[in-house]
């Protein structure tokens, strides 16, 4: 059965969180717009500098491993902030919004999500015993994921069952999204080996839920509440409390649809103004890049109603946001993408406080 999330749906997010209402709850009309959140800068320093169009980043042990869309390179971070290529993706559809996107790593391997003449693959790399990490080669755990110049998705993660998911756009054919016969427009759930975990909502198929148009950001809650951002086209984008099996409205709905057979957000805000792309979970809340928007986003998991907004302005466009192993949040630029105004010293790797 599915759960409709759309007036309520900070009340039942609080519930399943915290197993209380949230205060307030019976005035909720809606998800907000985010159009007047709290502002506030905070101090940072840089990790590391000088990339180019960053995409990723993920950790194999303590080691930041770096994803750059348009050169394919995987890239090592020292802790001086210098690089080391491990590997370099050739063939690839670059440019746009597609390229070398995803990491994601797991205690054997490490995969990534990139796009190619023929679509989309999610690939794994074997880890190989030597010293330093070092990478295998290339092996398709997933391919047929449709691929376009821009509406790529592209965000790797496990999820605290071990599967491994992936967002993936419309590919610029919106209907495709409400398709459940394609991987376009969807998030997808996989055993690590690539195959179709027995406990998914439709048989036999990696789709983990539909209706998405070009979601970027996946997380969960400590309670494992999984989370998703997502890009809208004119109207609203989105975050999204994702069930199994769920539907989430493109191109029927963007934003709140208040219709029974879709889930509706729980936030949304303009394109303008946030365009969000990779999320973390991080000390009570959830942490949003946003690109158009220039900033971070800070969302209480115990009102995912509401927003603040960090750091306006001064990052440039922000791809990623990430929780290192050592409890650290970092924000990764992307400026350097063809959208941006690059800096100096762009693209960079940022600690927040």
């Amino acid at each position: 059965m599915r759960t409709r999330l759309s007036r309520t749906a900070g009340c039942l997010v609080g519930v399943l969180l915290g197993g209380a209402l949230l205060a307030g709850c019976a005035d909720v009309s809606g998800p907000p717009t985010g159009a007047e959140p709290e502002k506030r800068p905070s101090a940072q320093q840089t990790i590391s500098s000088g990339l180019e169009a960053p995409w990723a980043v993920t950790f194999i042990s303590s080691t930041p491993i770096v994803s750059e869309r348009d050169s394919g390179r995987i890239l090592a971070v020292a802790a001086d902030g210098g690089t080391t290529e491990l590997a370099t993706l050739d063939g690839l559809r670059e440019g746009g919004e597609g390229g070398l996107l995803g990491l994601a790593a797991a205690d054997d391997a490490l995969y990534a999500y990139a796009t190619f003449g023929d679509g989309n693959r999610i690939l794994r790399f074997a880890l190989l015993h030597g010293e330093g990490v070092e990478l295998g080669d290339p092996e398709i755990v997933l391919d047929g994921i449709p691929a376009a110049g821009n509406h790529n998705g592209g965000r790797l993660a496990f999820g605290p069952d071990g599967k491994l998911y992936a967002t993936t756009g419309d590919a610029g054919e919106p209907g495709a999204a409400q398709d459940p016969e394609s991987l376009a427009g969807k998030i997808l759930r996989l055993e690590p080996d690539g195959s179709v975990p027995d406990d998914n909502p439709f048989p036999g198929s990696p789709v983990w839920s539909l209706g998405h148009r070009n979601p970027q950001g996946i997380a969960w809650t400590p309670d494992g509440t999984m989370l998703a951002s997502e890009f809208g086209q004119n109207t609203w984008d989105e975050l999204n409390v994702i069930e199994p099996g769920a539907n989430y409205g493109w191109p029927e709905a963007e934003g709140a649809a208040e219709e029974a057979e879709f889930v509706d957000p729980v936030q949304q805000w303009a394109p303008a103004e946030a365009s969000p792309s990779g999320i973390a979970v991080h000390d009570d809340r959830v942490w949003i890049a946003n690109l158009r928007g220039e900033s971070i986003r800070e969302v209480p998991l115990d009102a995912l109603s509401s927003a603040e907004v960090r750091d306006a302005g001064a990052f440039g466009r922000v791809r990623d946001v990430v929780v290192s192993p050592a409890g650290e949040l970092w924000a990764v630029t992307n400026n350097t993408d063809g959208r941006g105004a690059p800096r100096e010293g762009d693209d960079r790797i940022i600690l927040l406080p």
